[in-house]
């Protein structure tokens, strides 16, 4: 299979908290990172996802947002990891960022110009990247 979306995390479940009709999945990466995804009980059932299980985080460029100093305190958004900018790649209107994590994972960003330019957004400098739970899509082989 073949998707559209740039980003795709592959980790370990840790954690699978059921309620009553959705599921929160804690997904770990290599290198400690912790991916929080968001989905309905009946999909974690047919995934088969249990603590121990492989899986992939899967989510669009576009829902990642990007940002210095963010505090994950201070967000709605579940999911806010460090990294470091290893690439920018400039477009008239738009720009994607790609930035790696501290277990060699990367993440890409579709972020305005005009955004990327005042955030000062150069290879080398540090980044945060941040993503809502629910937009986190799950995936096993």
């Amino acid at each position: 299979m073949k998707i559209s979306a740039r980003n795709t995390l592959a980790g370990t479940v840790t954690k699978v908290i059921a309620g009553a009709v959705n599921s929160e999945v804690d997904l770990t990466l290599k290198g400690g990172d912790k991916v929080v995804a968001v989905i309905t009980n009946t999909s974690a059932e047919r995934l088969g996802l249990k603590e121990g299980s492989s899986a992939y985080a899967i989510l669009k460029s576009s829902w990642v947002i990007l940002g210095q100093d963010l505090d994950a305190k201070k967000l709605s958004a579940r999911n806010v990891l460090r990294g470091t900018v290893s690439g920018v790649h400039e477009g008239a209107v738009n720009n994607e960022v790609t930035v790696t994590l501290a277990g060699g994972s990367t993440l890409t960003a579709i972020i305005t110009r005009e955004s990327s330019h005042a955030l000062g957004l150069k290879e080398g400098g540090e980044i945060f990247a941040a993503f809502k739970a629910n937009n986190v899509i799950l995936a096993v082989d």
